[in-house]
């Protein structure tokens, strides 16, 4: 049995599914301490891991978070540096303390970090633990093989592709000099030395757990071996006692459901959810829409039901498509059931998962985070008419099931783990009478 700390950014899309990578350690009978902000403490707590909470890490509210960090509001590439110097950067110094603290009232064997939570890796090295990153948002490692990440461009083909390519990825320094000065910063202020620039440093050497899988990965040569892909991480989802209004939505006639999520980060219902029930309200479809408790500022049409949130794993089985802003664990959980795709990809790493989604051939890339209604009404019509889609979603659904999701990265995760000397097991097993111990002897 070992003592393992999972972390996970305060973030619907990765604190769900690092509950599952928290129950699947679990039921191998390690103990599990998470680390996450306030709003997913019970949600570990639930599952039986021991809790520690943002403290010295400024916390926030992820419908808010522009209260606590002002820049992350800005339009476009300037909001998404300020998410990463603010939001990841800003909070990391914060998250070593908060772990290492930790640490020395309960030491652990390893770190299992949500990519996001970059203070995992500073605790890591400051402590000398081993550590794997899980990657709940598409791979950025650098390739030779590809233009840089966050550009949402295919890889260059022909000789001109590749020299366009070549060119943007000798840009790269000069255009990421601040972030990677503010990221020297950090490291300097937590005791550490120089280090690798900030893209590479949020990967554990030894063993990156990537959501998604190839069929979604763009093609290169050189993947670094420490890479698994593991497929869905699917949470436990809560039990619905009573039948829910949307499943209203869901019964009936047999038309088309489509269901239109705005994501849980970027909420304004602008964006995407007004043009998508917009244009589809005079189609023969039923619509579920999610608004994530923000206010829908028109009338809803006659064909669509609006709830704040929905479990995924209940209703995606029912649509025929999904429109989506492009959050990665959405986009994953309906390709995990074969749901095809209309994407309207937002900021930061959303339109690059537009663009991987399309060029899997599993949906639409809208390449804008605000489409006229005309333009989603197209896309679903397309999507609908077109078998192509929803078969090549459906094999990306039957790639994830042979990945083993969360079981799996629990076994990835032991493959870390130092052998312990026999003395500390027995140790333990004095200590905690788990069923893990079960055949070491508890003598001295």
């Amino acid at each position: 049995m070992a003592h393992l700390l999972v972390t996970a950014m305060p973030f619907a899309g990765h604190a769900r599914p690092m509950t599952a990578v928290a129950a699947a350690l679990l039921e191998r009978g390690h103990r599990v301490t998470a680390y996450t902000g306030a709003a997913y403490a019970d949600a570990f707590d639930e599952l039986g891991c021991e809790v520690v909470q943002w403290r010295d890490a400024q916390d926030f509210d992820e419908l808010h978070v522009a209260a606590t960090f002002p820049r992350v509001d800005r339009p476009g590439l300037l909001g998404s540096f300020g998410t990463l110097r603010d939001l990841l950067l800003g909070t990391a110094a914060g998250q070593l303390e908060d772990i290492a603290a930790a640490h020395a009232r309960d030491p652990f064997d390893a770190l299992v970090g949500d990519v996001m939570a970059v203070g995992t890796a500073l605790a890591a090295e400051r402590l000398g633990l081993p550590w794997a990153t899980i990657s709940l948002v598409p791979l950025s490692l650098p390739s030779q093989d590809l233009p840089p990440a966050g550009l949402a461009l295919r890889p260059g083909q022909g000789v001109m592709g590749r020299v366009r390519d070549r060119v943007l990825r000798a840009l790269v320094p000069t255009a990421s000099r601040s972030l990677d000065r503010a990221w020297q910063a950090v490291r300097a202020q937590a005791g550490l030395p120089r280090g690798k620039p900030f893209g590479e440093a949020l990967y554990s050497p030894r063993l990156v757990i990537a959501t998604g899988s190839p069929l979604l990965e763009w093609p290169r040569g050189d993947l670094p071996a420490s890479v698994e892909f593991v497929g869905l991480l699917a949470p436990r989802e809560a039990h619905l006692d009573e039948r829910p209004l949307w499943t209203e939505t869901l019964a009936g006639e047999p038309r088309a459901v489509v269901l239109v999520t705005q994501g849980t980060f970027e909420t304004d219902p602008r964006e995407l959810l007004v043009p998508a029930l917009e244009g589809l309200a005079h189609d023969p479809v039923r619509v579920v829409g999610t608004t994530a408790g923000v206010a829908f500022p028109v009338e809803v049409p006659a064909n669509a039901r609006l709830v704040d949130f929905v479990p995924f794993a209940a209703v995606a089985p029912h649509a025929s498509v999904g429109v989506t802003n492009g959050g990665w664990v959405g986009v994953l959980e309906m390709l995990s059931v074969g749901v095809p795709l209309v994407v309207a990809g937002g900021s930061l790493d959303k339109p690059e998962i537009a663009a991987r989604v399309a060029w899997s051939g599993a949906g639409i890339d809208l390449r804008t985070r605000q489409p006229r209604p005309i333009r989603v009404r197209n896309a679903v019509r397309e999507v609908l008419r077109e078998p192509s889609f929803r078969e090549r979603a459906r094999a990306i659904s039957d790639e994830f099931a042979t990945l083993g999701g969360a079981t799996r990265t629990a076994t990835l995760v032991e493959g870390l783990l130092p052998v312990q000397p026999p003395e500390r097991r027995r140790t333990e097993c004095r200590s905690h009478g788990d069923a893990a111990c079960d055949g070491v002897s508890a003598a001295p």
